[in-house]
């Protein structure tokens, strides 16, 4: 793997996963782009999603971040490794507001043991303008598979 790029094997574990989530698929979410280190995830805001102003509802929001910072981990591990969060921690910034999500994640500090990540959430309007409206802050565990 260089800084660039993913294995194609890496690419395809992560592809199979991301589509193996219900949550996920219940969310309309996609992949954006992905590289070592590093995952951008889309969902468009969705009735079943909002909360009682018509915003996206914060869980969304988390878990589109949780989401990006699992696979930007495990953007780094090899095939005998998949991931866990441990501890995540959000910070609403703004009312998730527009019509999709965006979810920008980032391994800060890869290690053996805990992978340190953070995510950024934003709302883009219509017109591709975007509001920063979370950021979340985990700790992601490599799980050895069996």
């Amino acid at each position: 793997m260089t800084e660039q790029t993913l294995t194609p094997s890496t690419r395809q574990r992560i592809e199979q996963s991301f589509a193996a989530q219900g949550l996920m698929q219940s969310m309309s979410a996609r992949l954006e782009n992905l590289a070592p280190g590093h995952c951008s995830l889309a969902a468009p805001v969705q009735p079943a999603f909002s909360q009682q102003h018509g915003f996206a509802h914060a869980a969304a929001t988390f878990a589109l971040g949780d989401n990006a910072c699992g696979y930007a981990a495990l953007s780094l591990l090899d095939d005998q490794h998949d991931v866990l969060t441990s501890e995540m921690k959000i910070h609403l910034l703004a009312p998730a507001q527009g019509v999709e999500l965006v979810s920008r994640g980032e391994v800060i500090r890869p290690g053996r043991r805990l992978i340190i990540t953070r995510a950024d959430v934003h709302a883009r309007d219509a017109e591709g303008r975007e509001t920063h409206v979370a950021t979340l802050l985990g700790t992601i565990i490599p799980m050895r598979l069996k």
